[in-house]
């Protein structure tokens, strides 16, 4: 099985009996402070209960994982939705020094555009701009923290092809702007950790209507990958009280240049006309403007 996709508590209650007397300490600290351990290396977790680091190691492989790094990957999937903001501001405290953690969260962006590329499946990541090329019509979901790269998607996507509706909480229900979906359309669903609940069950209804589905998420055991027909996964790990966006907008770019690449053709012409429009309204300073006021 892939060590992503474990029930990580499951895996250790049915293995416990046989899990010799250090390691029965470790999967007893672990059951009971998870949150802890899924942040602590294999050294730390072995100084905290007693044992050694190699007992540790030992430990992540008779679950049957390729290593610890897997086992801490596991535990962190399992905090992820469990977590609640002022724990995960406790955690913060990583980032106290302003140097240190400017550089820590800037690598942390780095590395989850490295494993976002990594990870990332061009065959599916084709599919769904052919999804979004041939559908009626799109409707991006995307709440809370995710409303903004929702917003983002919207506003180029709105560029690129015709009918394009972001879904958003306001004065209307998320269900009601959403109702007249039909199995020609497609629904973008971006969901990332603490995952909306309205998102999810927002996506379960559209799939009742047999809309095709895509997903934007950190992971494929996140809720909504289930039920996404083409899911594109873009990491978010920080551990901090709020998520990095910074690889899911970069996958959003790439799949806007993708489309914008595609129907270059058709767009050229409702670019030139933009320019006429904005330079007819002064929508943006000339640089010669710039230059006389300068003056």
């Amino acid at each position: 099985m892939d060590d992503k996709k474990k029930d990580l508590m499951k895996v250790i209650q049915m293995n416990f009996t046989r899990l010799s007397k250090g390691q029965k300490i470790i999967a007893e600290y672990i059951m009971s402070n998870y949150d802890k351990a899924a942040f602590m290396t294999a050294s730390k977790l072995g100084e905290v209960v007693g044992v050694s680091e190699s007992t540790v190691v030992r430990f992540a492989t008779s679950l049957g994982f390729s290593g610890y790094p897997s086992l801490q990957s596991a535990l962190q999937e399992l905090i992820k939705n469990k977590l609640t903001t002022v724990q995960r501001l406790s955690m913060s405290d990583n980032y106290s020094n302003n140097e240190v953690g400017l550089k820590k969260i800037l690598r942390t962006d780095m590395e989850n555009i490295k494993a976002t590329i990594d990870d990332m499946n061009v065959e599916t990541f084709e599919k769904v701009v052919d999804s979004i090329l041939e559908a009626r019509r799109i409707y991006i979901l995307g709440l809370r923290s995710s409303t903004a790269l929702a917003d983002y998607l919207g506003f180029y996507l709105g560029i690129l092809v015709d009918d394009v509706k972001v879904v958003k909480t306001g004065t209307s229900d998320v269900f009601e702007q959403i109702l007249r979906v039909t199995k020609d359309d497609l629904v973008i669903g971006i969901s990332y950790p603490r995952y909306s609940r309205r998102t999810l069950d927002v996506l379960k209804y559209v799939k009742g209507q047999q809309c095709k589905i895509v997903g934007i998420t950190d992971s494929l055991v996140s809720p909504i990958a289930n039920i996404a027909d083409y899911t594109l996964i873009a990491r978010s790990n920080m551990l901090s009280f709020v998520d990095s966006l910074v690889a899911p907008m970069s996958l959003i770019n790439a799949l806007i240049i993708a489309i914008g690449i595609r129907e270059k053709d058709n767009i050229k012409k409702y670019f030139n006309e933009l320019e006429i429009i904005w330079k007819e309204f002064n929508i943006y300073d000339s640089k010669d403007k710039t230059s006389q006021n300068d003056k």
